[in-house]
């Protein structure tokens, strides 16, 4: 069975693309879903779009029509966490979405009614086993964070939101697609796990840090996935 990996944008997508061998591509939903190899291991790459709405019906074109085995999202994310710094990772222990609000009805913020959790657990081998990697690296400075992803369909650059994602859900970082995917693929029964390479604090900087750094921070997300596909890790 085949791993799904998951970008939002083409950027977050182009390097793992490159590294399939024969790919073929079929497009369901406006989205191109590339099967092919990579080291050996058959992978479904696609591209779901960003936001909530597009990475949940990704997922499940990945469970009906693609039948994989896991789903890993990968891709950049804004920092929460007041030690990450550009360039470092975060692995998920949960997800959460923090822009649902259904408080009028007696429900925290962030949970979607009484019939799902607030948050999604990650599955904790797969995290094992990218935490293992990624730490076992020779670049001292890089951290690698085990956190909370909080998602919405928002692009976080602003102190006070930033401030409130922290003291409200104690978030690692944020991103608009990991808790979507981490939903849909709970549902489904399929094991998931998000992860982020740092583009921007989320703060009033996050308008200049994205885009010099957003290039950067994907590709590298992209060239690690495939190192981690080469040794095995997933």
């Amino acid at each position: 069975m085949a791993i799904g990996i998951v970008g939002a944008m083409d950027v977050e997508v182009a390097i793992i693309r490159e590294a399939m061998k024969d790919p073929q591509v079929t497009t369901v939903a406006g989205m191109d879903f590339y099967s092919g190899t990579i080291a050996g291991r058959d992978v479904i790459l696609v591209k779901c779009g960003i936001g909530k709405i597009n990475a949940a019906l990704c997922v499940q074109i990945l469970a009906d029509r693609f039948g994989v085995e896991a789903v890993i999202n990968e891709g950049i994310a804004g920092a929460l966490d007041p030690e990450l710094e550009i360039g470092d990772f975060v692995v998920s222990k949960t997800a959460i979405q923090h822009d649902v609000d259904l408080r009028i009805f007696g429900y925290p913020l962030g949970m979607l009614g009484s019939n799902a959790p607030r948050e999604w657990t990650a599955d904790p081998v797969l995290g094992e086993k990218i935490m293992n990697y990624l730490s076992s690296q020779e670049d001292a400075t890089r951290k690698v964070k085990y956190g909370r992803i909080v998602s919405g369909d928002q692009f976080i650059a602003d102190d006070e939101k930033k401030a409130f994602l922290v003291s409200e859900f104690e978030g690692t970082c944020a991103e608009m697609e990991g808790a979507a995917i981490a939903h849909a693929a709970t549902l489904n029964k399929i094991p998931f796990v998000i992860l982020r390479a740092i583009s921007d604090k989320a703060d009033g900087s996050g308008n200049v840090d994205y885009p010099t750094f957003e290039k950067k921070m994907a590709h590298f997300m992209g060239h690690t996935m495939v190192e981690m596909l080469g040794k095995g890790v997933f």
